[in-house]
């Protein structure tokens, strides 16, 4: 069967198999030049199914629905980052230009808005931590680079520190009670002694960071990188360390009670002496690692 411009206006499409009705004016008149446009344009023969008189793409239908709403408003609907990609993906293969603007244009504008939201730069930074007593607490630092800087005995407690840049910075005896550092990087830092109960660190870069005798308890610290890093005698307990790289990291006489190890990868880590009761160890990669003197009483394996 077929189907042209002149037997209806309306047209059910069948998108990888979510079915949408919509009208021959909805899909020519906004994108003139787009794929969609010159499939009904009444130029072309289109096949429909012979049952209900869907034309079938072979595209997924999840972010079709947008496009439809684009189309017949001209609104570009708001997303997360990562759904945008799929919207920007479908709107690549049906030659939407003018729905690829506006994505691009979104996406430019909230990083835009971001940077806007950030209370402080890096400049304010250093202005303040000349003075004795520096307290950031509860303040939005996000997506700073605070690289190299003397921050020890900085009080950072509640402050939002996504994206930070911390690499190579010192940080003794620093406060991150309650933080959100969610993919920060602390690449090579000094963290002795500090404070990190109940943070969130998810997705953070820890590697070869000096992390000794610093409290970690509660936290957050799903799919870190503590590879080669100082963790000796740190406090771990009930820490959810899960998917976490501690490869070559030294846990000598660190406390992990409770915490969550699985799917760790703790190839060749130092985990003498460490105490590792309760600890759920399923799927954990121990290949190479030191286990002299642990005590795993209750440990999950």
């Amino acid at each position: 069967m077929t189907f042209s411009q002149a037997s209806s206006n309306m047209v059910r499409l069948n998108i990888g198999g979510k079915k949408f009705c919509t009208t021959i004016d909805t899909l020519t008149q906004r994108e003139p030049d787009s794929m969609l446009a010159a499939m009904f344009s009444g130029r072309h023969t289109i096949c429909q199914d012979t049952d209900k008189g869907y034309v079938f793409v072979d595209r997924d239908g999840k972010h079709f629905r947008h496009i439809l709403n684009w189309l017949r408003d001209g609104e570009v609907p708001i997303l997360e980052d990562c759904e945008y990609s799929g919207l920007l993906r479908e709107a690549e293969y049906f030659q939407l230009l003018g729905l690829i603007d506006g994505i691009k244009t979104s996406l430019i504008k909230r990083k835009v808005d971001e940077e806007m939201g950030t209370e402080l730069t890096r400049i304010d930074i250093i202005k303040c931590i000349q003075s004795e007593k520096v307290r950031f607490r509860g303040v939005n630092l996000s997506g700073l680079d605070l690289s190299k800087l003397d921050l020890s005995f900085v009080d950072f407690s509640y402050a939002c520190l996504k994206n930070v840049f911390f690499s190579r910075a010192n940080l003794q005896c620093a406060k991150f009670k309650d933080v959100d550092a969610e993919g920060s990087i602390f690449h090579n830092a000094t963290l002795r002694e500090c404070e990190f109960t109940g943070a969130n660190l998810r997705g953070a870069l820890l590697a070869g960071a000096n992390l000794q005798s610093a409290n970690l308890q509660d936290a957050c610290l799903i799919n870190c990188s503590f590879c080669g890093a100082e963790l000796r005698s740190a406090h771990l307990q009930t820490a959810d360390l899960t998917n976490a790289n501690l490869e070559g990291a030294n846990l000598e006489g660190a406390n992990l009670k409770g915490a969550k190890l699985t799917n760790a990868n703790l190839r060749g880590a130092n985990l003498q002496r460490a105490y590792l009761r309760d600890v759920n160890l399923r799927d954990a990669d121990l290949e190479g690692a030191k286990l002299d003197g642990a005590n795993l009483l209750g440990a999950i394996r």
